[in-house]
Parts: structure tokens; C-alpha cells; sequence
């Protein structure tokens, strides 16, 4: 029965037949009885939707399903706040989990971050890892961790073991870069700018900042986009700017270059960056000051000197291995290291890309921060090049972990956001944020209160080394720089437990790259270290051999 009405009227036209019903319904009762206005407008408005579905030429499923079919885009709108809040578990990272956000939510307003009646993880899951403590617990004064970098420099930083990642202002709204400044300030920590350069925002509060110089130079350039020595220098000389960051690529989108559209390019956005208002504003795929690694190692001395001798270093995801041992050969050849290398893993996010680069260009973090601390090692420069790690990192877990594996420091981006008051909508590109962190809508942002969100990323932050303190004293020592491969555990795929000392990681030892045996060495150095050369970035033929040191 059902069959023969719907090709007499199709059942997915009901809606739209009511509608009409209605309107007509209404119209007479509107001219009999004087009443039925609402009602007209109400039914008028359906129809008006329904023969516009009809009559649309993009959306099949509207001319199949004329006003009912709104619903399913309705509901695929809504589809992430729906999963997140009534369907995902606690534990489930997409990318950051609920109890992740929840902890940097409570720590942020100085809530009790205390969970009772045990764990809520499966430690019995393959992949599940944790610290070894010790039974003499070692006992600590102050959780304020430092490291300094360019000790040897004319100015030298003590930074903290925990910054504020790079995001640039346009990215990110003035209120929140007002309230991260404003909180970094209050914490004696670091925030880097992103390669958007120093806005006026940045400036307002004083907090020291990590001037990020990419591929655009922004706030450094000329018409023609090229690098500005003058420019850069007069930035630089800030007081307020601690550390000089050369951009090579980013974990969320690397080797790939990027443009803010002009009419995104404000009159504030310009002024930071150095270009023009409402033109579009082009990052590109790769640097202009230099094309090979040694030019790259001049370039660094070049933008050290120019600072004043405040520390230099630059940031990677790492990709091809066969770049990043050019560099290094280029470190050996010039005599010119970085006094540090922010190693950026592809789990970084903070930065809107094409999924192919989202979820399957550059080395996750993990990998990319063990190549290149071994790979300094290897070379007898670990000791004079400070590590920094970032992806993923929101607790003081993660930051152990991480230094576990060779990092000095590490940085936070999305845990700052969160601090901010960001609910993961994943709608940072679109400027709809709903709580004003990624926007540069006036009437969003407002909703960021400057003060409040100050507050909250100091707390997150002093609370997140608060709780690094603690780990550190189980596990019987006084630094974090002192923790080890061999105080994580992990719970492998056969059941077997392991340090990641014994499972991941392989320490080479120091200056093993320089001997001219590589035979014990792994597959990635005896393959492809002696197939990298200090003058190109490109993989040399197999009878390549290695610069002379």
C-alpha cells in the first residue's frame, strides 16, 4: 500500500505537503476569520524552503527531501558536540581525550585535580606505560625547573621546562594572545609568537617571548617578501624577545607553505607582520635566505649576531632523514651549532591543514625527537644543543616522558588553548570559535575575558609543574633533565613489560657517527649518515662519503 501511495505522491514530499496544506489552511483562515497570521508565516516561510530545495542544483539530497532534509546537515553540524559530550569514552583521544581536557580544565581554575577509587585505565592494555618510583624519595624546594640555553652566548635564557608552543596573533584572537602573554608574564615562562610575529598584543604584558622567524619573515621582510636585516635587528633588540626561532617546517602541516586570505589581514595583523592591509598574506613552502645547510647554519649566525647574541636556534618535523644529517654535517663543517632545536611532532594540530598532511606527513614526535637527539649525540654536539619537544604535551607525565627521551624542555600549544577555555569544536579555521580563542571576530573574542583566562593558564601552568615535582621526587631525583629511557615502562604487545630504554630507544654512543665504522651502528645511520653532505640537501649517490671534521 505503502509502495502505491508513494508513487502517487512520494512519502519524502509529506513534509512539504503539510506545509502547503498548511498554507493555504492558513490563508483561509486569515480571510474568513481574521486569525491565522502566524501560522501563514510560519507555513509560508516551509514552503518558500521547500520549493528553493526543489529548484537548487547542489544538494541532492534537498531536492529529494525538500525542508526535511535540512535535518541531516542540522545533524551533522552538531555531530562532533554530540560525540563529545554524550558518546566518546573518558579515555578515547580524538585527538585529545576527556580526561585529558578535564585535567587541564581543573587545573586551569584551580580545581582538585585528585581522582578517587583508583584508575580509570586498562593497565593491562598494550602500550600502557608508567614511571618507576623509588623507595628513598628524593625531596625538592621549588618546582620551578629551568634550563638555560646559550650559556655561552652574549645573552643566555633560563627558560622554563614548560612554555607556550607557537600560534601565531591571527591565528589565535588579541584576547587570547593577551591572556597567554599576560599568564607567561605572571609565571616567568616562555611564549612563542609563531612565525605571525610580535603584535601589539604580545607587548602589552611584558612576558618573555620566543620571536618565531619562518619562512615569510613576518615583521622582518621587504615588499618582496625577502629577509630585512635592519628590520629583524630592530625587533630583535626587545628585551622583551629572549630566544630567536627559525621556522623550517610544523607538525601539523609540514612542508607545506600557507596564506591567510586578505580580507583575514587586519590593520593589526599587518602591522605585525610587515605587510600590506586586505592583501593576501603567503607563507611559503620553504625558506629564500638559504638553499643549502651550510647557508642555513650562516643564516643562524647572521640572525644570532643581529640579536645581540641572544640564543638562536631553529624548529623541525622531522622528514626526510638524510635533511636533518646535512644540517648536522653542516653544524661539523661550519663550526656554527644552534643553541637549541625545537623537534615539533606531526601530532601538532594547532595549525588547519589538508588531511594527507594531517594525518600522514612527518614524523610523530616519538621518532622525531630520539633521531635527533642520538644524531647530536652521535656527533659529540648534545651537549651544546638544548632540545626542545612539542605535540600532544598536557600533562606532567607527558613532559617526563618526553624528557626521557632526550628532550630539555618541552612546549604546549592545545594545553594552553585549553587553559583558554577551548572545548576541542575543531572549528579553529572557520573564525566561529565559540569561546573567542581562534577568532578575529570583535564580538566573539569579547567572550575570552583577558584576566580570568590570565589566571587560568598561570595556574595550568604552575599546577602542571607542581605535579612534575612530584614525579620527580618518587622517582628519587632532583631534575627532571635527570629522568631516563629507564624509568618509563611500557607494557608491550606479548604482555612483556619494558623500559623504553630497552624497547625504543637506542643510545648511540657519543660521537659513534665519527668513527668511520658504522657497521654496529642502526640501519637508518649506516644507510643514509655517510649519504649526506654539508652543501646539499639532497641524498648523494651511494659512494657519497662523509665531510671531514
Amino acid at each position: 500500500m505503502f509502495d502505491y501511495l508513494d508513487k502517487i505522491f512520494p512519502i519524502r514530499y509529506t513534509v512539504f505537503g503539510l506545509s502547503c496544506f498548511g498554507l493555504l489552511l492558513s490563508l483561509f483562515s486569515l480571510l474568513v476569520f481574521g486569525e491565522g497570521f502566524a501560522g501563514l508565516l510560519l507555513c509560508g516561510t516551509l514552503v518558500a524552503i521547500g520549493v528553493s530545495d526543489m529548484r537548487q542544483a547542489k544538494r541532492s539530497i534537498l531536492r529529494n527531501y525538500p525542508i526535511i532534509g535540512h535535518l541531516r546537515f542540522a545533524l551533522e553540524f552538531i555531530r562532533p558536540e554530540i560525540r563529545q559530550y554524550f558518546i566518546e569514552d573518558d579515555n578515547e583521544a580524538t585527538p585529545f581525550s576527556r580526561a585529558q581536557r578535564s585535567l587541564v580544565y581543573q587545573r586551569a581554575k584551580g580545581d582538585p585535580d585528585k581522582r578517587p577509587f583508583g584508575t580509570q585505565m586498562d593497565v593491562h592494555a598494550e602500550g600502557y606505560e608508567w614511571m618507576n618510583h623509588s623507595v628513598s624519595p628524593s625531596k625538592i624546594t621549588s618546582h620551578d625547573f629551568r634550563v638555560l640555553i646559550g650559556a655561552h652566548r652574549a645573552q643566555p635564557y633560563s627558560c622554563s621546562v614548560f612554555n607556550i608552543s607557537a600560534m601565531s596573533f591571527g591565528a589565535l584572537s588579541a584576547n587570547a594572545i593577551l591572556a597567554l602573554n599576560a599568564g607567561a608574564k605572571r609565571g616567568g615562562f616562555a611564549h612563542d609568537t609563531g612565525e605571525g610575529s610580535i603584535s601589539v598584543h604580545h607587548r602589552v604584558h611584558g612576558g618573555d617571548l620566543i620571536w618565531e622567524i619562518a619562512s615569510g619573515y613576518f615583521g622582518c621582510r621587504n615588499d618582496d617578501g625577502s629577509f630585512n636585516a635592519e628590520k629583524f635587528a630592530a625587533n630583535a633588540a626587545d628585551p622583551q624577545v629572549k630566544m630567536i626561532e627559525l621556522k623550517l617546517s610544523q607538525g601539523a602541516k609540514p612542508g607545506h607553505g600557507g596564506m591567510l586570505p586578505g580580507a583575514k589581514v587586519t590593520s593589526e595583523i599587518a602591522a605585525a607582520r610587515g605587510v600590506p592591509v586586505g592583501v593576501d598574506c603567503v607563507s611559503p613552502a620553504s625558506h629564500s635566505a638559504f638553499s643549502t645547510p651550510v647557508e642555513m647554519m650562516q643564516f643562524i649566525e647572521t640572525l644570532r649576531t643581529l640579536s645581540g647574541g641572544k640564543p638562536t636556534g631553529f624548529k623541525l618535523c622531522i622528514g626526510h632523514p638524510w635533511e636533518w644529517f646535512a644540517m648536522v654535517k653542516a653544524m661539523l663543517a661550519t663550526g656554527i651549532t644552534p643553541d637549541f632545536i625545537v623537534v615539533d611532532g606531526a601530532e601538532g594540530g594547532t595549525g588547519a591543514a589538508p588531511v594527507e598532511f594531517t594525518d600522514h606527513v612527518g614524523s610523530p614526535l616519538q621518532e622525531g625527537l630520539m633521531l635527533v637527539h642520538n644524531t647530536l649525540r652521535g656527533v659529540g654536539l648534545r651537549d651544546k644543543v638544548k632540545i626542545g619537544a612539542a605535540g600532544k604535551v598536557v600533562s606532567a607525565f607527558d613532559i617526563a616522558r618526553l624528557m626521557a627521551l632526550g628532550a630539555d624542555w618541552c612546549n604546549s600549544a592545545r594545553g594552553f588553548m585549553f587553559a583558554l577555555g577551548c572545548l576541542q569544536a575543531q572549528t579553529c579555521h572557520t573564525g566561529n570559535c565559540p569561546t573567542g580563542v581562534t577568532t578575529q571576530d570583535p564580538i566573539r573574542q569579547k567572550s575570552l575575558v583577558v584576566g580570568d583566562k590570565a589566571t587560568r593558564v598561570y595556574n595550568f601552568h604552575q599546577q602542571t609543574l607542581h605535579a612534575l615535582q612530584e614525579l620527580v621526587q618518587a622517582a628519587g631525583i632532583d631534575h627532571p633533565n635527570q629522568i631516563t629511557a629507564h624509568h618509563i615502562v611500557r607494557r608491550a604487545t606479548d604482555q612483556k613489560v619494558r623500559s623504553l630504554a630497552q624497547l625504543i630507544l637506542t643510545q648511540l654512543p657519543d660521537r659513534a657517527l665519527l668513527e668511520s665504522d658504522l657497521q654496529a651502528l642502526p640501519r637508518i645511520y649506516r644507510q643514509t649518515w655517510p649519504r649526506a653532505v654539508a652543501d646539499s640537501f639532497l641524498l648523494q649517490a651511494d659512494d657519497a662519503r662523509t665531510i671531514s671534521v
